[in-house]
């Protein structure tokens, strides 16, 4: 941990940072000093969490927020400005998937995906990015998915949304390079978290996934985190548009 000295006192939003992978870039982040805010919708669970990260970093906070509405976000990204006193990270985290066959998939089951991976995760940085540019620069991170670059079933809204958030990522770590705003990815494969249990515990299913992985294995979280903690450090200070795929070699077949 020596090696991210550089991110304590960092001033980070996290969104979706309440359980599973967000949780745990959140507490990686708190543990090394950094200061943090935590969205979600559950309060209850939200409450939980800053409790936890509250035990290595008290600057620790939460909101309640829906990534999903755009009034809502720039509200978000606003109030982490001004409890935190600025903004140099963040970590477009929250997401959601409705896993259903592509002939069965809803316009609603569409716009909850592509409004929560994709249109959330713009204009989240966009607001935040208007303050990074007036300050100097900053680090976007948004947590994709192997799934923006292979095919799967039960996935097209999905998959269609980690695709487009893998594009979003280039364009605008192309567009704001020269305000010194970096913006690059995480695209992680299946990793069992108490928002992946009950998928995982289909046999078939799990099988499926462990045969197109070629390490084997599931990925920890800790194998996520260490892919968030390395672009948001000085380490990858000459790296954007980048998405690092952590995802045990299935996007390598």
């Amino acid at each position: 941990m020596d090696n991210f000295s550089d991110l304590n006192g960092k001033k980070i939003l996290i969104t979706g940072g309440s359980k599973g992978i967000g949780k745990a870039i959140a507490l990686a982040f708190a543990k090394l000093g950094a200061e943090i805010m935590i969205t979600g919708r559950n309060e209850t669970v939200l409450i939980e969490t800053v409790k936890e990260l509250q035990e290595f970093q008290p600057s620790s906070f939460y909101l309640v927020a829906d990534i999903q509405d755009v009034q809502s976000v720039y509200q978000m990204v606003d109030a982490t400005i001004s409890i935190l006193g600025g903004l140099d990270i963040v970590i477009n985290n929250a997401g959601v998937n409705i896993a259903k066959p592509a002939l069965e998939v809803t316009e609603d089951d569409w716009d909850q995906v592509l409004d929560t991976n994709l249109k959330g995760t713009f204009f989240c940085s966009q607001r935040a990015a208007q303050h990074m540019v007036k300050h100097g620069g900053g680090n976007i991170i948004n947590i994709v998915s192997q799934m923006a670059f292979v095919g799967y079933v039960k996935r097209a809204a999905y998959c269609s949304s980690k695709g487009g958030a893998v594009q979003l990522t280039k364009a605008l770590a192309v567009e704001w390079a020269t305000s010194n705003v970096k913006v690059n990815a995480v695209a992680p494969t299946f990793v069992k978290t108490e928002l992946t249990n009950n998928m995982l515990d289909d046999q078939v299913f799990y099988q499926d996934v462990l045969n197109r992985i070629p390490l084997g294995k599931l990925a920890e979280v800790s194998d996520i985190t260490g892919a968030v903690l390395f672009l948001a450090s000085d380490m990858a200070r000459f790296i954007t548009g980048e998405t690092i795929k952590v995802d045990g070699g299935w996007t390598a077949i």
